[in-house]
């Protein structure tokens, strides 16, 4: 199944179980994109529906908090903290570092769909500065070879060159 393609069908059980939460949306949101990676555009007037609110209001949702994306993110997303602990400890050089490992910008998602780069203001891990995610697994105190080795853990590319 490519990542184009959307199973609509799988957001029934969904559907119910939010029915009658009046503040069913966030979580119903947070359901959809772990089945699917990310909020298909197509699901935001089915959910509008389900959940008796306008196709905009639901839109407005998803657009207003970056933890919700309406485009299919890496099986891996990394995000890179811009704090300024991890800004005072190089966390520039790391974000450059990155980026030239991956052969990715910020914001973009490999052809592969494996991996998918971000930056956020502050990961609340001010202590491990420089610090990083991947998923939900927090990085930090890094350097280039640390993070060579931590992409290598998740089959990132060209991880093979010299520091």
């Amino acid at each position: 199944m490519k990542k184009t393609d959307v199973d609509l069908s799988l957001l029934a059980p969904l559907f119910q179980r939010h029915r009658d939460d009046s503040w069913g949306l966030i979580p119903l949101l947070q359901e959809i994109q772990e089945a699917f990676g990310y909020v298909p555009p197509e699901t935001i007037e089915p959910i509008a529906e389900a959940m008796g609110l306008f196709p905009s209001e639901v839109e407005g949702v998803i657009t207003f908090y970056a933890g919700f994306s309406l485009e299919p993110k890496g099986k891996y997303v990394i995000r890179v903290c811009r704090g300024t602990a991890c800004h005072v400890r190089g966390g520039r050089t790391i974000l450059r570092f990155i980026k030239k490992e991956l052969g990715l910008e910020e914001g973009r998602t490999d052809d592969d769909y494996r991996f998918t780069l971000e930056t956020v203001a502050c990961l609340g891990a001010c202590f491990l500065a420089p610090a990083m995610m991947v998923n939900r697994t927090y990085y930090g105190r890094l350097a280039p070879g640390k993070i060579r080795s931590i992409l290598a853990e998740y089959g990132g590319r060209g991880l093979d060159k010299e520091a």
